[in-house]
């Protein structure tokens, strides 16, 4: 830390944003390999399965009493599922359009890593805010980045030159741009209400009034089924739908091409979380947690913060496999009828009324 010290500021801020960056990276990677882990476990344990418990690496000859718990927990599969992924040929059908069918994996999974970094996972550690970049535009920045998403979907359709991958990345484009709509009117009364687009301050204004989803509920609940939507998952998976679309617009990745799409549905997943997380479940705060009578700027109440907000998003992943494996799919004419005749209106009638709520009470 004396080393740190006498850089400038300017190299200490660099430094540290570095450092955030490479741990909230390693740790979105971490959280995908093991969502997947606990999405074939949860839905092994609905289906009255075992799931996954065979993968052990050499070691756990090793540690004869925790190694075969390890890997009866499956514990191991996420990394087996990797080396997997990197070992399969990886194939490209003759016929396709190769520049977009190469660019568009990659353009699936970056949108969702750079939402991550301007949510707020914790108060402060170290004198430095737990945010990679803490924009005065946050929830704007969030909303453009994730509009670039719908692109990857439908270059993959387009440079698959096939007809399922095709009809996939129409029906994800219409899917995605009508709930954007939703999702996006949805979190206005929240900015009428807390005057600021900066999600810390958002945080900020649930810790001294209250979360928002107890003056919020509809638009919640609006944002909540609108993330379905958005990440393409069940009951709203129309763009892969298997029985009918064969897998929709990766049928014809393989190999590490095919794990960028499965990358990009689980961090945007955590993406999702992180942000319902911050606008409506007080991101790092918990009502208890003052109770503690923990020192302020104190490394362990920043360490405290952080695990409550990393608890929250672990919750709403839970919901997100939970729904996936009990609820059947929509068809795609209730999906749109869902979006345009009952969300839109409904959060636009959210915002009429929040104005006027507001703007009274500041009379």
């Amino acid at each position: 830390m004396e080393a740190i010290n006498y850089l400038s500021p300017t190299a200490q801020m660099i430094l540290f944003s570095a450092l955030k960056i490479g741990v909230v990276f390693g740790v979105v990677m971490t959280a995908v390999a093991y969502a997947v882990l606990v999405e074939r476990k949860v839905s092994a344990w609905i289906q009255d399965r075992v799931g996954p418990n065979r993968a052990a690496p050499f070691f756990v000859d090793y540690l004869p009493v925790i190694g075969p718990f390890l890997v009866k927990l499956g514990i191991f599969q996420p990394a087996a599922d990797g080396l997997k992924f990197l070992l399969k040929e990886d194939f490209t059908p003759s016929y396709v359009r190769k520049v977009y069918f190469w660019l568009a994996p990659a353009i699936t999974v970056i949108p969702a890593l750079l939402t991550i970094a301007v949510i707020p996972f914790g108060s402060n550690l170290g004198g430095q805010k737990m945010v990679i970049a803490d924009l005065n535009v946050g929830i704007l920045y969030t909303f453009g980045i994730v509009s670039l998403g719908v692109y990857g979907i439908v270059l993959a359709g387009y440079g698959s030159n096939s007809k399922y991958p095709f009809l996939g990345s129409i029906r994800s484009s219409a899917q995605m741009i009508s709930y954007e709509i939703a999702m996006g009117m949805s979190v206005v009364p929240i900015f009428l209400l807390t005057e600021s687009l900066n999600l810390g301050e958002i945080i900020r204004y649930q810790a001294e009034h209250g979360w928002m989803i107890l003056k919020q509920p509809l638009a919640f609940v609006i944002f909540l089924i609108a993330a379905f939507a958005e990440t393409n998952r069940l009951p709203f998976d129309l763009p892969e739908s298997e029985s009918e679309l064969v897998g929709g617009y990766h049928t014809e990745y393989s190999s590490m091409k095919f794990a960028l799409f499965f990358l990009g549905e689980y961090a945007n997943m955590i993406a999702s979380a992180a942000m319902m997380v911050t606008l409506f479940l007080g991101g790092w705060t918990l009502p208890f947690i003052d109770a503690l009578n923990l020192p302020a700027g104190s490394l362990l109440l920043g360490l405290v913060h952080i695990g409550v907000f990393l608890a929250k998003m672990a919750f709403f992943m839970i919901v997100f496999i939970w729904v996936r494996w009990m609820l059947p799919r929509f068809r795609y004419d209730q999906l749109m009828d869902l979006g345009w005749r009952r969300f839109i209106p409904l959060a636009l009638a959210n915002i009429v009324v929040t104005a006027i709520v507001v703007a009274l009470f500041n009379h």
